[in-house]
C-alpha cells in the first residue's frame, strides 16, 4: 500500500487553505507539509494498526497483522483455521465479541518454560503471524470454548481417579 498519494492529497489540501492567504501563506504551508512527510506518514501507520487490531478483534480467531516492507505497509490476513468446523458446536463456534469496555488493550506479562516458548513462536510461524496476535486468538478462542462446554458436577469432562478408597 503506498502511502504518497495520501500524503500528497494533504500536502494539496494545505496549499488551497493557504492560497487565499497570499504567496508568503502558500510558500509556509509548502516548506511545513516537506517538514511534516515522515509524521504524516507515521500517523497513517498508527491509523492503519489501529483499524487492523479492531479487524482482528471482530475476526478471532482469524486475525489481520500489518506489516511494512520496503518502508510500506500492508496487511497479512489469516482466517481462521478450516479444521474448526469439524469440532463439536461448542468448540467450533466463534468467541462473542467483547464488550465496549473490553476493547481496550491491556498489557500482561507472561513466564513461560523455555520448551512452551518454543512452541509458541513455531506455532505462531507456522500461521504466518506475530506470537502477540496467535496468543491473543488462543486465549479469546479457549474462554469462548470454556463458555460453552457442557458442566459436569463433581470434576472436569475427562478427568479420573484412580487409587484405594476406604
Amino acid at each position: 500500500m503506498d502511502l504518497t498519494q495520501y500524503v500528497e492529497n494533504l500536502r494539496g489540501e494545505l496549499a488551497v487553505a493557504a492560497a487565499p492567504a497570499g504567496e508568503d501563506a502558500r510558500e509556509l504551508a509548502e516548506r511545513l507539509t516537506a517538514a511534516l512527510d515522515a509524521a504524516t506518514r507515521l500517523m497513517l501507520l498508527d491509523a492503519l494498526s489501529a483499524a487492523a487490531d479492531e479487524i482482528t478483534r471482530e475476526l478471532a480467531p482469524g486475525s489481520v497483522e500489518l506489516r511494512l516492507r520496503g518502508g510500506e505497509p500492508g496487511f497479512v490476513v489469516t482466517p481462521a483455521p478450516a479444521d474448526v468446523a469439524a469440532e463439536p458446536e461448542w468448540e467450533s463456534a466463534a468467541p462473542a465479541p467483547p464488550d465496549a469496555d473490553e476493547r481496550a488493550t491491556a498489557r500482561i506479562n507472561l513466564r513461560l518454560p523455555e520448551q512452551l516458548k518454543a512452541g509458541i513462536e513455531q506455532a505462531a510461524a507456522r500461521e504466518r503471524m506475530s506470537v502477540n496476535t496467535w496468543l491473543v486468538r488462543a486465549a479469546a478462542t479457549a474462554v469462548a470454548n470454556d463458555d460453552r462446554r457442557p458442566r459436569q458436577r463433581g470434576g472436569r469432562l475427562g478427568e479420573t481417579f484412580t487409587g484405594w478408597a476406604h
